[in-house]
C-alpha cells in the first residue's frame, strides 16, 4: 500500500505530514518554505510511493472560506499541473493550528520551542491526516 501524505499549506511555511505505509498513522515529515513546496514533492514522490494527498481548507467558523482560501486555491492549480494524476482530496483544517499548539504545551515543551511556528505547521499536518484517517476507517 502506498503513503498519504498531508500539506498544510500557509503564505510562508507549509507543514508536511505522512502516514505510513500501511495508512494506520500520520507522522509529521517536514515545514518548508511555501515557495519551495511544488520543488520538494517532486523529489519526495520520486522516491515514496504516494497514492493520495490531502490539502486543508480553511474555513471560518460558520463554514464559509476563509481569507486565506484564495491563497490555497492558487496553490492547487499549481499543484494539479505539476502532478496532474495524483489524487486529491482536501479536509477542513480548523482548529489544526490551535490543536497542534495544545499538543506541544500537552507535550510539555519549553516557552521558546514552542514559539517554533514551523514546528506548529507540521503538527497541523499530522493532526489533519490523522482526522483524516480516523474518518476513512
Amino acid at each position: 500500500m502506498a503513503r498519504i501524505l498531508a500539506i498544510d499549506y500557509g503564505l510562508k511555511r507549509t507543514g508536511i505530514a505522512i502516514t505510513d505505509e500501511m495508512q494506520l498513522i500520520a507522522s509529521g515529515l517536514t515545514t518548508i518554505s511555501s515557495e519551495t513546496v511544488l520543488a520538494f514533492l517532486k523529489d519526495y514522490f520520486s522516491k515514496e510511493k504516494v497514492e493520495k494527498v490531502i490539502i486543508g481548507e480553511p474555513k471560518q467558523m460558520d463554514g464559509t472560506p476563509s481569507e486565506s482560501a484564495v491563497i490555497i486555491e492558487k496553490f492547487i492549480v499549481l499543484f494539479q499541473k505539476e502532478f496532474p494524476q495524483m489524487p486529491l482530496d482536501r479536509v477542513d483544517e480548523r482548529f489544526t493550528s490551535k490543536m497542534a499548539f495544545q499538543t506541544m504545551l500537552d507535550s510539555g515543551l519549553k516557552k521558546n520551542q514552542r514559539k517554533n511556528k514551523a514546528l506548529i505547521d507540521e503538527i497541523a499536518a499530522t493532526i489533519m491526516l490523522q482526522d483524516y484517517l480516523q474518518y476513512k476507517r
